[in-house]
């Protein structure tokens, strides 16, 4: 069963940054956040993979992922946890060096036990269907930093079980069982998730814990004594909301990460293109 979380906004940014972002494609598309606006509308994306590295603004801003190391080609589905062949999504995750991992045709994976990523890593799945899980554990990432994940579905997420896992080439050791979770983020920083698509994890969809920073967070614990506040919704059919707690709600966010609170009316624009795009090599990823 998936545990309550509240989605945080995994990116905090200032209108002043948008112009300053490099890669910058004018659109007469309605592409609404600067990250998107940073690649989607550039027809050769497929050959700026690395580009969307110098996307991200707010706190998953200094990920890197595999910006400076060459691009790897999945071309096998297959798995094994212990020793995995070359052509497949663990060997590539598990290299020492920063790689850009993409893969060579749409295809699902369900691995044989969780996916323990080594730093400096990005997954990135556009340009075809890529999906993880299917009832096999899922991503991993633990005491490493700079990772990017992005246009990956993870669905289905189960336990992983007890036993041997590589988490580099020169080092395979014991785990108790991943706990479910579409990533498990542990000890990490600069981890940078976006236009991924997660559902039906046996524990949660993203999981941080265990001091991760500079990365979109998830809470849990005693909420009914958080302090609740509206701003710009719009309350439709009887609906209503009702204020708590006491004094202020200001997060105190600093200048860079301070935002603009869009209207409730605009949320199906905002959230039109959530989750995993459709994006064809050779043709700009806007619709």
């Amino acid at each position: 069963m998936e545990k309550p979380f509240l989605s945080f906004l995994l990116l905090l940014f200032s209108p002043t940054l948008i112009s300053s972002l490099p890669y910058y494609y004018p659109t007469t598309k309605n592409i609404l956040n600067p990250i998107d606006s940073c690649w989607r509308a550039d027809p050769n994306w497929s050959n700026h993979r690395q580009n969307l590295a110098n996307c991200a603004v707010g706190f998953g801003a200094s990920a890197m992922g595999g910006k400076y190391g060459p691009i790897y080609i999945v071309t096998d589905s297959s798995d094994d946890p212990i020793n995995p062949k070359p052509g497949t999504l663990r060997y590539a995750a598990i290299q020492d060096n920063p790689l850009w991992i993409i893969f060579s045709r749409s295809m699902s994976i369900r691995l044989r036990n969780e996916l323990i990523m080594n730093s400096y890593k990005t997954i990135d799945g556009r340009g075809a269907s890529v999906s993880i899980g299917g009832g096999g554990p899922c991503i991993t990432i633990q005491n490493v930093n700079h990772i990017i994940v992005h246009g990956i579905v993870l669905h289905g997420c189960a336990r992983g079980s007890s036993g041997n896992v590589r988490s580099s080439p020169e080092h395979v050791g014991h785990r108790i069982g991943s706990h479910g979770d579409g990533v498990n983020i542990w000890h990490s920083t600069d981890v940078w998730i976006d236009h991924c698509s997660m559902s039906e994890c046996y524990d949660g969809l993203v999981d941080v814990t265990h001091g991760s920073t500079r990365v979109t967070k998830r809470v849990e614990g005693n909420w009914k004594n958080w302090k609740w506040r509206s701003t710009k919704d719009v309350f439709l059919n009887g609906a209503y909301f009702v204020p708590s707690g006491w004094g202020s709600c200001s997060p105190g966010y600093s200048a860079q990460q301070q935002f603009y609170v869009a209207p409730g009316t605009m949320v199906p624009s905002l959230t039109s293109n959530a989750g995993v795009l459709n994006c064809l090599t050779g043709k700009a990823c806007v619709y």
